[in-house]
């Protein structure tokens, strides 16, 4: 298994900022999902659009609004990376997937509201930066992992 004291393993405190992340996305993604299924507009403080986008041919995909989609992968990315944290790191490469593709659907979803809709929701933005930073701590990961590897084969003298 793991030589390591649980304390001090490295994957375990990337899985911590992975489903605290997550978190973050599951919230903003279940009250957009909220919204969308009430009928009721989000307030858009920061940036106009939201209901332009959120009203969008996109907001919704096989009859289902785009955010429960958002919601599931959340939700998902915060159980894998749960695991991970309580000891289960075999499944980290199952969160780098899914982080992966959260991110590319995420770019997808920016391109679209820059030159399709030609409108921005800051709730999707927040679910695109929230997505880009699991993706992100996935990869820093991979680089620590790295990092660590060529340390531990470097003969001792």
């Amino acid at each position: 298994m793991n030589d390591m004291p649980r304390g001090t393993d490295p994957t375990r405190k990337f899985a911590a900022a992975g489903f605290i992340t997550a978190l973050v996305g599951l919230a903003d993604a279940a009250y957009l999902t909220s919204k969308h299924l009430a009928g009721t507009a989000v307030p858009c403080n920061l940036v106009s659009g939201c209901e332009t986008v959120l009203n969008s041919t996109w907001a919704e995909f096989y009859g289902l609004p785009t955010a429960l989609y958002g919601a599931i992968a959340y939700f998902a990315a915060f159980a894998l990376a749960f695991l991970v944290f309580s000891g289960n790191k075999s499944l980290w490469k199952a969160f780098g997937l899914l982080s992966s593709v959260m991110f590319v659907f995420s770019v997808y979803l920016i391109y679209l509201q820059a030159w399709v809709i030609k409108a921005f929701c800051q709730y999707c933005l927040v679910s695109a930066g929230t997505s880009t930073i699991l993706f992100l701590i996935f990869l820093l990961s991979l680089c620590f992992a790295g990092n660590k590897q060529s340390s531990d084969t470097t003969p001792e003298n």
